[in-house]
């Protein structure tokens, strides 16, 4: 096989799983992974030693579109407070559809439960980046506590889109206006 099969192999397995296992869960079975991603279970296994790697491969594929999507560009001048608040926005303008499954890292953490899968491990090292966007904006929109408020929106995050696939409806502007009013009390500009 070629370097060129590979990777479109592995392309097509990876974007296959993440789309299956943020629909339906990292349950879904090898094989209907591999159907869905017109790969043989032998090629699977040729380019992952586990499920579980490619559980973990494919949420770090998914990062960067997932935060393209979420965070602010890099060379976006508004406020720090504009730019967490954007955040916000996106996570209440995704919860608005009808795909929505809340945040793809809290849905495989908990879903896998063990914090040492991999993962468990990627999912963490996703939010923690995000954590650390929200601590980098506290800290630049004169926040008195950069770190604190930083979980803080993480869990006002996390907690929204957890509550709107629990309720199945959209957010109706309640986490902008929470994430909003930690900012205030935080003092950020």
């Amino acid at each position: 096989m070629t370097t060129t099969e590979k990777t479109s192999s592995r392309e097509r397995l990876l974007d296959a799983a993440a789309d299956l296992f943020y629909r339906d869960g990292v349950s879904i079975g090898v094989e209907a992974l591999c159907r869905a991603a017109g790969v043989s279970k032998r090629s699977m296994y040729q380019l992952f030693a586990s499920k579980d790697e490619v559980v973990a491969a494919s949420l770090d594929r998914r990062a960067p579109v997932y935060e393209a999507m979420l965070l602010p560009d890099r060379d976006d001048t508004r406020s720090p407070r504009e730019r967490i608040l954007h955040v916000f926005g996106q996570l209440e303008a995704s919860a608005a559809a009808p795909e929505f499954r809340g945040c793809p890292y809290v849905a495989t953490a908990v879903e896998v439960k063990d914090p040492a899968h991999p993962a468990s491990l990627a999912a963490r090292r996703h939010k923690d980046a995000l954590t650390a966007f929200f601590r980098l904006e506290a800290a630049e929109g004169g926040a008195r506590d950069p770190e604190t408020l930083a979980r803080q929106l993480t869990i006002v995050f996390d907690g929204a889109g957890a509550r709107a696939v629990v309720q199945a409806q959209p957010l109706d502007g309640l986490a902008v206006a929470t994430a909003t009013a930690l900012l205030d009390g935080a003092g950020v500009r």
